[in-house]
């Protein structure tokens, strides 16, 4: 078996716990002309297309979002807002108590580290100034790359920058935008992180059909780098029904693609 030689961490519900909408998403609704139920619709039908970078701009982006609307808020309405998501989505964001030791033991082992994220143009702006930003090696998101998991280049983009194999890497997620299928198919060894808390979290086009390894915690999901679990890890865990799926179909920058719901989370 190849030995490892970077782990790559999925983020929201990964490094994070899950995340919920709080209130102050409800103050955005109103600046934007709108309520907090057509937003809510609208921010998760359009996730994977704003997320896919192609507006340019978080302003763009957001203007995009009240033309599904049908609102026209003021250029004053839609700054105060931006500024007001941007807080939020940062204040709504809480690392996992063992993220940060998670990837100090990652490297310590003299492995390289990735973030490779699905995320729209405000999260790609905090990412750098959250306690893991030194602990990664480089930040690989969708809204840069221009498409989404489990688009292949996601995961290739991030072996090019850390000079790695696919068949080199550990891929933690918690299986949103089938992102586990996505990169076992690329070669990597792919692991579930399974916590109790993502119950609570919002997964879009989850890996219904993932039967590999899983871990409760990130600290047992890197535990799996350990030779004697090495051994045992299969390279790919996608059950037979969801095999063979039409990459071009899942990955292309789809308008207004539905998400599958599970109560609410990131945007």
């Amino acid at each position: 078996m190849t030995p490892f030689r970077a782990v790559l961490f999925d983020f929201f519900g990964t490094l994070t716990t899950a995340v919920r909408r709080g209130p102050r998403h409800a103050v955005i609704a109103q600046l934007l002309g709108s309520d907090l139920a057509t937003l809510t619709t609208v921010l998760d039908r359009t996730y994977y297309t704003r997320a896919s970078g192609m507006f340019g701009s978080a302003e763009a982006d957001l203007r995009f979002v009240c033309d599904r609307m049908g609102t026209q808020p003021s250029d004053d309405a839609l700054r105060t807002a931006l500024t007001i998501r941007a807080d939020v989505l940062r204040a709504e964001t809480r690392l996992r108590a063992d993220a940060v030791s998670t990837l100090r033991t990652v490297r310590d082992q003299g492995l390289r580290t990735a973030l490779v994220s699905d995320c729209t143009y405000e999260v790609a702006a905090y990412l750098p100034h959250l306690p893991i930003a030194t602990l990664l090696d480089t930040l690989v998101l969708s809204n840069e790359v221009g498409e989404c998991k489990p688009a292949a280049p996601m995961y290739l983009t991030a072996c090019e920058r850390l000079d790695v194999t696919p068949e080199e890497c550990l891929y933690i997620g918690d299986g949103g935008s089938r992102e586990l299928t996505g990169a076992a198919e690329v070669g990597m060894t792919a692991v579930r992180l399974a916590a109790p808390d993502l119950h609570q979290h919002l997964t879009f086009e989850a890996d219904t059909g993932w039967v590999g390894p899983s871990a409760v915690s990130l600290s047992d999901a890197v535990g799996m780098l350990d030779p004697a679990f090495q051994r045992h890890l299969p390279r790919a865990g996608v059950a037979p029904t969801a095999r063979g799926c039409d990459r071009s179909r899942a990955t292309a920058t789809v308008r207004d693609r539905p998400p599958v719901r599970q109560d609410a989370g990131r945007d």
